[in-house]
């Protein structure tokens, strides 16, 4: 059971990111799927993302398709929050936002740390040898 929850958890991150990936190439700029929304950008940089973002489509079809890639995955999802959180607390954001509130951004990566935390405990449960 634990590896069907997995396999679908994985093939969300697929749509997702598909999404997310069309969001930065066309400048679309919503919530959860851009992260950093509200603040200034140029529109090269979003290109750069979004073609970025292609690799986390492949790892994480690859992941579901064969969970010797899961690991991986798992590595990306878990630097991402990380690398998140560093820019939610950095001075170069609160520069940009000059004083506005970064809960939104928060909110945010807890989402993403609670999809990457899914992953981790339903890929630990599938690597369990069953006993019967």
């Amino acid at each position: 059971m634990s590896g069907r929850l997995l396999n679908w958890l994985l093939w969300a991150g697929v749509a997702y990111f598909c999404c997310m990936a069309i969001a930065h190439f066309f400048g679309i700029k919503v919530p959860i799927l851009f992260v950093y929304y509200d603040t200034p950008y140029y529109a090269y940089q979003d290109k750069i993302i979004s073609f970025a973002v292609v690799a986390y489509i492949c790892l994480f079809a690859s992941a579901a398709r064969s969970h010797d890639a899961v690991a991986a995955a798992l590595v990306a999802i878990w630097v991402t929050v990380a690398g998140l959180c560093a820019v939610n607390l950095s001075d170069a954001l609160q520069a940009v936002l000059s004083g506005k509130s970064t809960l939104v951004y928060w909110l945010q990566t807890a989402a993403l740390a609670i999809y990457a935390l899914c992953l981790t405990a339903f890929w630990r449960q599938s690597r369990r040898p069953t006993t019967r």
